[in-house]
């Protein structure tokens, strides 16, 4: 036993776990998952600066079957106890907390010498030696008994993927939405919710679980429900392609019983008394409807999918959405039950599945200070203005101001100058009128680029054919136009738009409801697209819709919210047709207006003037720390308060610097705390510094040396003429490296191997000249140190 202390977690597991997990009858191609990562490391936001954290992953994880992960393994250090490990495994199993974990019945650690099992179902925790670590059947047995599974239970539940075509593996939260989605049905459990944050795969977690369900022949008539029909187009021509030869649209409220999958908007199934065209099929003739977006339609019982669902009562419902209503009036929690499974888009922001997102907070003065026409004041159609204080909520609903919508769309087009004037960007406004004021407005602000292309700015909305033509265009990574969309309700929801880098909110949120539409809102942006250049979105608040981060019903919290003054730069410093009436975009109290025509004492739905000036009196930029906590510091102080966390005195950072080798580990650590040294150097305002130099300037308030200075000082120690005339020339030529390319890993021999080094022959003949490879290593390393003197 004593001869395994001084061998490294490496070794442990592959001398002594993996050949215990073999011999117990697992398969190492089909059922072993070493070093198995599953999340994609959270993206971290500083000033213009972007970077991914590491991602999260565990030793092993061991699979029943492809889709059953059973249970994880945490190897450690022989020279920890055997249940070193376990803390950690815990915190990759909890099955209760949705969304964080695998949720996996069995965690074990070990340390080589045996293992400490830890059963999720029961509590029970025991050691067991190496040879008696279970084997799959084993598991699977234990875990059939504890959840009372039938055979024809077991047989659901393992039914596997759909694998083919381009559908992917699901990421480890979709396996998690529908193994436990299946679990309920196999149970029988016929009501089920499942909340998915967007941009987080709901409607390919919904092909697997239907894929499974019709495959083992448990579900044989699914209809699908939604309420785009873009929705559904996507849907059938991407991830339900596999059901190509059996699946239909219904159009036309004609239903064809020779189908086995039915997609359809809500409208196209229901009607008035005489037209409701669900009723062409028997009550039994569904097995399993599927609800997507089911807070749209909500959970009335005079709603439209509520018809249908009440009709088709035998079969089983799944709910979906990534906002689920919860109002005095609507609950889908209260039609549904409780959800099986919940990703947050907290979590998947956490995660790295998703793109975290910056706040720009913009105070206009009227929208602060509110609007109190003079007396006898009158609009652009010479009706009389009520006598009464206009503000945030009246605006462009009751009252609009022309001179707020072009400060609007100047700070717009201003942000955009000075970042990417082709960054995709939705503007939401409040209902259509303000959708086409705003569209112009932003067309007279970018003129230059409209006269290009007319189509740089358009509007998108339910009564618009000619936008609503250009979304696939607006989705396309590969198509720059349109660029500028301006909407209110068409793109809350529903549209897979992976490249939109900025929203703009200048529309209102109700108290009740609003919450669910700024999620949906926010959720525009927040799918990734590294490739396209989006690992982060910005928002633009003229509403004060930045007071919803605020609320517990809210779980996704920006990384930044900038504020600027009025006379400051809007970007954050360094420091298909719509045929279902439930999308109708009018407000139910407006009615347009071109003119006024009436009696005395009726007024107008919306009083329009052209004479109000309109100025931005603030503007303010806060971050988020990794726990999603509100910050107000800088990026120098939050960076300066993390370092010290990490190392509180100077002492404490030269004696860590110095004792590790690699200085990439260093660095790598303080960047999992969110300290991202290229947004420093960027603040310092001197890209020359050295990671090492930068960290002291900041956390320690020691002057800064540039790399040039401590090459320079090293030289006048005469350190290098330790050495002979080729070992000081091969010192000298590190030096050089360090100075004039930020190499920082002057131990990593490879270097020897570059250009540079070639007039000194080999890497041999060089490690000669010092001694050998020791030898070399350690004057290396005495270097390094000479370097870093403080």
């Amino acid at each position: 036993m004593n001869g395994k202390k001084h061998l490294s977690e490496e070794d442990i597991k592959m001398k002594f776990i993996t050949p215990a997990i073999i011999n117990a009858g697992w398969d190492l191609e089909k059922q072993i998952r070493a070093e198995y990562p599953f999340t994609d490391g959270r993206v971290i936001v500083r000033g213009e600066t972007a970077k991914r954290a590491k991602r999260k992953a565990i030793d092993y994880l061991l699979l029943y079957k492809p889709n059953v992960p059973i249970a994880i393994i945490e190897a450690k250090k022989n020279k920890l106890s055997v249940g070193a490990g376990m803390q950690q495994a815990l915190d990759y199993v909890e099955a209760i907390k949705a969304a964080k974990m695998l949720d996996v019945p069995f965690a074990y650690s070990s340390n080589g010498d045996g293992f400490i099992e830890h059963d999720m179902k029961t509590g029970i925790e025991r050691e067991i030696s190496l040879d008696e670590f279970p084997s799959p059947e084993n598991l699977w047995n234990r875990y059939i008994t504890v959840e009372q599974l039938s055979t024809e239970q077991e047989l659901l539940i393992t039914e596997p993927y759909y694998f083919g075509g381009k559908n992917k593996t699901p990421r480890y939260y979709q396996r998690i939405a529908i193994n436990r989605t299946i679990e309920a049905i196999a149970k029988g459990q016929n009501r089920i919710l499942l909340v998915m944050a967007t941009g987080t795969g709901k409607t390919l977690t919904a092909f697997q679980i239907i894929y499974r369900l019709w495959h083992a022949g448990v579900k044989k008539k699914i209809l699908y429900l939604a309420d785009r029909n873009i929705l559904i187009d996507q849907t059938i021509s991407n991830d339900f392609k596999p059901f190509e030869k059996v699946i239909t649209k219904v159009e036309n409220r004609k239903l064809d019983s020779s189908y086995e999958i039915y997609m359809s908007l809500y409208h196209q199934l229901s009607g008035d008394d005489d037209m409701e065209a669900f009723k062409q099929f028997q009550p039994e003739f569904f097995d399993l409807i599927v609800i997507d977006e089911c807070h749209r339609g909500s959970a009335r019982e005079e709603s439209r999918w509520r018809k249908i669902l009440d009709y088709f009562s035998t079969a089983t419902h799944l709910g979906l959405t990534a906002t689920p209503k919860e109002t005095s009036d609507v609950s889908n929690q209260g039609y549904f039950g409780k959800p099986v499974y919940t990703y947050s888009l907290k979590q998947g922001i956490d995660d790295g599945f998703l793109a975290p997102y910056k706040v720009v907070r913009i105070g206009l003065d009227k929208d602060l200070q509110g609007y109190r026409p003079e007396a006898g004041k009158t609009d652009i159609y010479g009706n009389v203005l009520e006598d009464r204080e206009y503000n945030i909520k009246d605006f462009d609903r009751n009252l609009v101001i022309d001179d707020r919508t072009k400060t609007v769309a100047a700070k717009v087009t201003e942000f955009l100058k000075k970042t990417d004037r082709f960054s995709k960007t939705i503007v939401f406004c409040v209902d259509i009128d303000h959708a086409e004021r705003m569209r112009q407005a932003l067309i007279n602000e970018n003129s230059e680029l409209v006269l290009q292309n007319p189509k740089y700015v358009m509007r998108i909305t339910g009564d618009n054919p000619e936008g609503k033509a250009q979304l696939d265009n607006f989705i396309d990574e590969d198509s720059l136009y349109p660029t500028i969309v301006t909407t209110s309700k068409l793109m809350t929801t529903g549209v897979d738009c992976k490249t939109c880098k900025l929203i703009v909110l200048d529309n209102n949120f109700s108290e009740d409801g609003g919450m669910t539409e700024f999620k949906q809102i926010i959720g525009r942006g927040t799918r990734l697209k590294p490739d396209y250049g989006k690992l982060y979105f910005t928002i633009m608040d003229f509403r004060n819709a930045s007071r919803l981060f605020a609320d517990p019903n809210f779980d996704g919290d920006p990384v930044q919210i900038y504020e600027p003054a009025a006379d400051e730069s809007p970007v954050p410093p360094d420091d298909s047709t719509v045929e279902d009436d439930s999308c109708e975009e009018f407000p139910t109290d407006f009615t347009p207006i071109t003119g006024y025509e009436g009696d005395d004492d009726e007024r107008p739905k919306k009083y329009r003037v052209n004479d109000v000036l309109v100025m931005v009196v603030s503007e303010r930029v806060q971050y988020y720390d990794s726990d999603g906590k509100l910050i107000s510091e800088s990026i120098t102080d939050y960076s300066k308060k993390n370092i010290l966390n990490e190392f509180a005195t100077l002492d404490d950072f030269l004696n860590a610097w110095n004792s590790e080798e690699r200085k990439q580990a260093i660095i790598d650590e303080l960047k999992e705390h969110g300290v991202l040294l290229e947004a420093l150097r960027e603040v310092a305002g001197n890209k020359e510094l050295d990671d090492f130099d930068l960290i002291c300037h900041i956390a320690y308030d020691k002057p800064p040396l540039t790399k040039a200075e401590r090459a320079k000082n090293v030289k006048k120690r005469g350190y290098l003429y330790k050495y002979s005339d080729m070992a000081q020339q091969v010192l000298d030529a590190l030096l050089e490296k360090y100075m004039n390319d930020r190499i920082t890993e002057l131990t990593d021999t490879k270097i020897l191997e570059l250009k540079e080094f070639e007039k000194f022959g080999s890497s041999l003949k060089i490690v000669k000249a010092f001694g050998g490879r020791a030898a070399y290593l350690q004057a290396v390393k005495g270097l390094q140190q000479e370097l870093y003197i403080a």
